[in-house]
């Protein structure tokens, strides 16, 4: 688990609740909120991120957690290929998407190194 005592202490899950907010925020736009089925997903998918990295740090075991991880990485490109048709339909816009996509990639190198360390450190 590293050097954590809980999940809220890992950098990924924090960055992911405050994109999280940020989804919920711009999902409420008048165009973007016409979308019911867009807008569920992307905010199912962008909450995916954070919980599994809670998920995965609350099963205790190196190999659980590094697959949550892997779950979390792979929400994180759900919701960026849900922005690209975010952007496509104008629901949001350029400025938008690039703020975004800059965040949730972010979250998702963090990810990488995570899952890079714990397999290499804890031979998991």
């Amino acid at each position: 688990m590293g050097k954590f005592n809980s999940f809220e202490e890992i950098n990924s899950w924090q960055k992911s609740r405050l994109f999280n907010k940020r989804i919920y925020e711009i999902t409420e736009n008048s165009a973007f909120k016409k979308d019911y089925d867009l807008v569920r997903q992307i905010r199912r998918a962008s909450v995916s991120i954070s919980s599994n990295i809670a998920e995965g740090f609350e099963r205790n075991t190196d190999k659980e957690f590094v697959y949550y991880l892997y779950v979390s990485k792979a929400s994180a490109g759900e919701v960026r290929s849900q922005l690209y048709l975010a952007l496509d339909l104008n629901y949001i816009s350029k400025i938008e998407f690039d703020d975004l996509y800059l965040n949730v990639s972010d979250i998702s190198k963090l990810l990488s190194g995570f899952i890079k360390y714990l397999e290499n450190s804890h031979k998991v």
